[in-house]
Order: C-alpha cells, then structure tokens, then sequence
C-alpha cells in the first residue's frame, strides 16, 4: 500500500508532523490531520502541515490543528517546516521564504534553531485583556493563576494566553491554551502576541525573552516587523499508510 512519508519536529515541544508534496499529489484534509495527530491511535502531534510548491517555486505552508480545524499561522510550525525543507533540499537556506494563509513570511534557518519574520502584531483592547492578531488570532490575560483550560473552553475561537512579570531576566512566563488543539508546551504566535502586549502593559520591554512550559523563546519588536527566535527539533521520519 502506498505511504505517507513524514517527519516529526518541535519546537520547544510544540510539536508537528510534516508532509512535504512539491508535486502535489498528496491532498489531505481535517480527517486525515485529526488521525495522524491523535497521541493514542495516531503519530501524535499538536498540527499536521502540508507544504506544496507555488507557482513560483515557493514553499506553502497548509496547516491543520490536532483537531482537524485549518489555522492560518504558526511560529513555532512554520519554524519546522523550515527545517523540514532545508532538511530535505527543497531550498537550501538559511533564508527560506513560504506562503502561509496569513501571508508570506520569512524564516531564517541555521544549525537548529529558527528566526522567523512574523510581521507586525496588531493588539486591541479586549476586555480585561488584549486581542493580539499575529496572522491569527490571540486574547492575552495577565496571569492570576485562572483555570487555562476552561478559559479555552470559554474562548474556542482564539489562542488564549496568560502571562505574568518578575523574571530575573526581564522576560515573562506564559502558559498558553491553543485553538483547536488545547494547553500546548509552548506557542510562537503566542509568545509574540505575548510579548506585544507585556510592552504595552510596561512589563518587558522591545526585546522579549518569553518562558514556556516547554522553553524559552525570543521576541524582539523593535523592528517594523516582530522577529520570533526558537530552537527547532528534528524527532523521526515516519511512514504510514495513505487514508
């Protein structure tokens, strides 16, 4: 039976199965991610990507969550796509340029660990909170110690994030309930809109260091465009039979 080759990445345990398809012969859909990312009758991952070739030549990034629904951006998945691709010889690095459906996005790749050029995190009142877009979307709370999960239950529409100060660094710890997924080790649209609305509030300044469960990443917002800095992690390539 013909297979689908995959690889596994994370990045800071934010992990996804990657399918690279520069022919597109390989369609998947929102069934075929729940299944792959199911952790007891699956591989096991928080997102399925599937990266095709446009017209151009460039990579695209197509992304489902562990839920089967689609998202438009991930920091931490689009890190591991990268690496898949240089990887794999699809393009050679260490800038690698893909298509998302938030738009084009740069990643600078290089001996594991990943640059990506998020573009600019637009934040909003919301609340007792902030609505942060970074290609999709994102409420921010400062952190009183709530109930994550029923917070996400509350809000399935959007990536819910609590933060709080007082790092010895200058940084901030967040813990993070993702759409379409649920609490995760770490998010990189997540850290952004974090870190944009940590500035805002005067808890860190344009340079971010933003503690996860699963590790720390790096935002700066000094620029035009907010960078994302994150380890990237190859795990296993995997075959299993096509659905």
């Amino acid at each position: 039976m013909p297979a689908l080759t995959l690889t596994k990445h994370h990045g800071l345990g934010n992990d996804f199965l990657i399918l690279l398809d520069p022919d597109g012969r390989h369609a998947v859909d929102g069934t075929t991610a729940r299944a792959l990312c199911d952790r007891h009758r699956g591989v096991g991952a928080d997102g399925l990507i599937r990266s095709t070739l446009a017209t151009d030549g460039t990579p695209t990034m197509e992304l489902f969550n562990a839920d089967g629904s689609p998202a438009e951006m991930s920091g931490n998945g689009i890190s591991c796509l990268a690496q898949a691709l240089v990887q794999a010889g699809v393009v050679a690095g260490p800038e690698v340029a893909i298509v998302t459906a938030a738009g084009p996005r740069t990643v600078h790749y290089a001996d594991g660990q990943a640059t990506v050029a998020m573009g600019e995190a637009l934040v909003k009142p919301a609340g007792d909170g902030l609505a942060v877009d970074v290609g999709n979307p994102h409420l921010v709370l400062r952190d009183d110690g709530q109930d994550l999960v029923e917070l996400g239950r509350q809000r399935p529409d959007v990536n819910v994030e609590l933060i709080a100060a007082g790092s010895s660094d200058g940084g901030i710890t967040m813990r993070v309930h993702e759409r379409g997924v649920g609490v995760t080790d770490a998010c990189g649209t997540g850290a952004v809109a974090a870190a944009a609305a940590a500035h805002l509030w005067g808890m860190a300044g344009e340079r971010v260091v933003v503690h996860q469960p699963g590790g720390d990443a790096e935002v700066d917002l000094s620029g035009a465009h907010a960078a994302l800095t994150v380890p990237v992690t190859y795990v296993a390539r995997i075959e299993v039979p096509c659905p």
